[in-house]
């Protein structure tokens, strides 16, 4: 059976169309002049975003290690929901290059409590000698793919602007967010001061992500990028197939939410499995397998064996990812093998 691998959207390969645009891109000194490839796609993106600029980096975790730190001096608290990426994920960055304390607030679903915001800022203006942010994150990782609302959004940016407080969002999956909620990405981006975008996840660029605001936000952002090393040259090899992954893939991102969801259902009905469904809401299905007396690890290397792979998390916790490459047929193989692996192992009591 071939490898049917389900651990991340970022194993999604470019299209022929993205691998033709880095032959035929215009490249120029990104660093100096600008490169004309990549002006275009940062153009482009602030375009579609609702903001004024953007700038493109190598990776999601650099665009937002760039946005907290252009946007908070070091010293300054960033408020967020307890298991935000850019907390939990992104290796430290927001300590180590940002020199942030992080006050993370709980949440639902990933969406922090809007109460929970307000006391945090309380504390955050009075105890700390600079002013710092809230990042908000949409679609939200380790809640499963769960969204934000417009609504939502709004609420939150506006307790924290009462404040004095910018709001970044962490949107490396906002296109998702915005086809699953049938909406224009920039009703999800509106209140918010920055926000980040990846095109290497479900869009299937190769690499790249942006980072996007107003034009003196940016002019910063962009002697930040430059601090961290992510100054580049002809980086319009990168920004080409970017600007196929926005102009061609948006759209079929309804494509993987279906399959998440087919998947999601399948793997409910599995006597000894956990899915909660309520929190498949885009392309991420989160799977407890601790009804089977077995931890996350060990049923993920099960599955490994059996040409199926997930991404096994904290304790019981297994995710899975469909992206473009993935099939409905093979959405159906993983559910069946995955049934199969729990009847095969005495896991479950009698």
């Amino acid at each position: 059976m071939t490898l049917i691998d389900l651990r991340s959207d970022t194993l999604s390969l470019p299209t022929p169309e993205m691998l033709q645009s880095i032959v035929a891109a215009r490249l120029g000194d990104d660093s100096r002049d600008g490169d004309p490839t990549v002006l275009e796609l940062e153009a482009e993106a602030a375009r579609m975003l609702g903001k004024d600029a953007a700038i493109l980096t190598v990776s999601g975790s650099m665009s937002n290690t760039v946005a907290l730190r252009t946007h908070a001096e070091p010293g300054a608290a960033a408020v967020v929901e307890e298991s935000a990426h850019v907390y939990g994920m992104e290796y430290s960055a927001i300590a180590s290059a940002c020199g942030l304390l992080v006050m993370p607030v709980g949440g639902h679903h990933g969406a922090p409590d809007l109460d929970g915001v307000k006391w945090a800022l309380r504390k955050a203006k009075t105890m700390f000698p600079a002013p710092g942010l809230v990042c908000l994150e949409n679609t939200h990782n380790a809640a499963g793919g769960t969204l934000l609302t417009s609504a939502q959004t709004d609420a939150l940016a506006a307790a924290a602007h009462d404040a004095g407080f910018p709001v970044h969002l962490d949107g490396a999956r906002v296109f998702n967010a915005a086809v699953a909620l049938g909406v224009d990405v920039r009703d999800l981006t509106r209140s918010v001061d920055s926000v980040s975008v990846c095109l290497s996840k479900g869009l299937s660029a190769p690499v790249g992500s942006l980072v996007a605001g107003t034009k003196p936000f940016i002019d910063r952002a962009n002697r930040v990028r430059r601090s961290l090393g992510g100054a580049m040259r002809q980086a319009g090899i990168i920004a080409a197939p970017g600007l196929v992954a926005l102009r061609t893939m948006i759209p079929r991102l309804r494509e993987d939410h279906e399959h998440a969801r087919l998947l999601a259902e399948r793997l409910a009905a599995v006597p000894g499995l956990g899915v909660d469904l309520t929190t498949v809401q885009s392309n991420i299905v989160n799977l407890d397998v601790g009804g089977l007396g077995i931890d996350a690890a060990t049923f993920a290397a099960h599955l490994r064996e059996r040409n199926v792979r997930g991404l096994p998390g904290m304790a019981a916790n297994v995710r899975f990812v469909t992206y473009r490459g993935i099939t409905r047929a093979d959405v159906n193989t993983a559910g069946d093998v995955i049934a199969a692996l729990v009847a095969a192992h005495p896991w479950i009591a009698s």
